[in-house]
């Protein structure tokens, strides 16, 4: 059976071929736009082709996995040659580690050694560190540094220093810590580096008294340090104190060698000046008190000055009557005990009731100009401590304000109304007791005057009314 389906199968592929290159013969000849566009117009070109494409095919995935393959191993050569580096590496950092623990280990026997070698000069240097530490925070803050700047270097390496300081460092050392002993009690003349108050920086003659004070073309100067930027240099103080502290400074400045001069010391260096100069000035004082003390104040001017006038003018007219009161034969208009006294002239023959009356008017009329501007230093004294009174409750009533706002934790930010209530108070009353005493001055030459005018007129009616009998 399977011989003749064989047979059968070849004959049908013969007669198959046999049909093919029998038609194939009768087939229609080729277009002409398929023979200029290239395609196939057989079974066998098209098999040609399909074939030729395969072929390609093939190639370009050969080629494809040739570079594949390419990669690949290029890639595994660089795995391999990571792994050899990080093999390598640990091998390094195993040796290292070995070497780092040798070297520990050879530390502690020298550390062992450098302990047994010290002994006793261990402790010794270990109180060089802890002195060194502490001059250096001394010559910070010294103005002797203003002279000699750069000493704290060695300081600091002798602070920081982990091993034994040399022969040659503690030398140093000793001679910084003579050096400054000596200078504190010397008073020295240099040129240095002065801060002016407008930020430029000007060489300047110094005169250095110590380490307390010093001085600079008669003004003071302080010692500037700031160890956190290190800014160490003589500043021009902005504010200089009183002119009797002034002049001295003048004084040394201008002293010759060996001479003695006077000159104050802050033993705090430099700190009791500074808070000298920020005491505030009588002016500045008057400006605490505002508004209301400066009303106080030209109040109590004006009536100081009417005060004054009158006490002069009194004093003058009393120097007047006293002496129209030698001669009262001979009354004179320019005085009111002359006036009245020509006022009994001419009623000297009225009746001793016309002439009394004639004499009180007389007198009448000479008071008011003699108690001219009394009343108003009255008014002067009992309104300068009500004026006062009044800046007091201002002033608390800003410490209030304040205390409501920012609380009580910052003093300084209540201390404008204390200062307003405190300074009005004291510009009221500095106003009215000096304007009580010029007052009760001026009302006293005032009355004195007044008694002498009434005593004349009652002895002039008395000597008539004598008369008369």
């Amino acid at each position: 059976m399977k011989t003749l389906f064989r047979t059968f199968g070849l004959a049908a592929v013969i007669g198959i071929s046999g049909l093919v290159a029998e038609v194939t013969p009768l087939a229609p000849a080729p277009s002409m736009a398929a023979a200029q566009t290239g395609e196939p117009t057989t079974l066998n070109q098209l098999l040609d082709r399909v074939r030729e494409g395969r072929r390609i095919e093939r190639q370009e995935n050969q080629a494809r996995l040739e570079e594949f393959r390419r990669a690949r191993n290029e890639q595994q050569a660089l795995l391999n040659k990571v792994i050899a580096d990080v093999a390598a590496e640990e091998a390094l950092a195993d040796q290292l580690n070995l070497v780092q623990e040798e070297n520990r280990k050879r530390i502690a026997e020298l550390d062992k050694d450098l302990n047994a070698r010290a002994g006793a000069f261990k402790e010794l240097f270990g109180q060089v560190r802890q002195a060194a530490t502490d001059m250096r925070g001394q010559l910070e803050a010294s103005m002797v540094s203003a002279e000699y700047p750069g000493r704290t270097q060695l300081l600091e390496r002798l602070a920081s220093v982990r091993g034994l300081p040399t022969t040659q460092q503690l030398e140093e050392f000793w001679f910084i810590y003579q050096q400054e002993m000596t200078e504190q009690g010397k008073v020295s003349r240099f040129t240095a580096p002065v801060s002016l108050p407008n930020g430029k920086t000007q060489d300047q003659e110094v005169v250095r008294v110590g380490p307390f004070t010093a001085v600079s073309d008669g003004k003071y100067l302080a010692y500037k340090n700031e160890s956190q930027t290190g800014f160490q240099q003589l500043a021009l103080l902005q504010r200089q104190p009183s002119s009797s502290l002034m002049s001295a400074a003048g004084r040394l400045m201008k002293a010759e060698p060996g001479e003695i001069a006077d000159i104050p010391v802050d033993p705090s260096r430099g700190q009791l000046l500074s808070l000298l100069i920020e005491f505030p000035t009588l002016f500045e004082r008057i400006d605490q008190g505002k508004e209301i003390g400066y009303v106080t104040i030209v109040i109590g001017l004006l009536g100081a000055l009417l005060a004054l006038w009158r006490i002069l003018v009194l004093t003058g007219i009393s120097a007047a009557v006293s002496s129209q009161a030698r001669n009262p034969d001979k009354p004179r208009k320019g005085n009111p005990l002359g006036r009245v006294l020509l006022v009994a002239n001419e009623h000297a023959g009225a009746d001793t009731e016309t002439l009394e009356l004639k004499m009180d008017e007389a007198i009448l009329k000479e008071l008011p100009k003699l108690e001219f501007g009394l009343n108003t230093m009255k008014v002067v004294t009992a309104a300068a401590p009500l004026l006062g009174l009044l800046g007091t409750v201002t002033g608390m009533i800003t410490v209030f304000q304040t205390i409501t706002l920012f609380g009580t934790g910052d003093p300084k930010l209540m201390a404008g109304g204390i200062s307003q209530a405190l300074v009005t108070t004291v510009i009221g009353l500095c106003v009215a007791i000096p304007m009580l005493l010029l007052a009760s001055i001026a009302s006293g030459r005032s009355k004195s005057l007044s008694q002498v005018l009434e005593e004349q007129a009652a002895g002039i009616v008395a000597s008539r009314s004598a008369g008369g009998r």
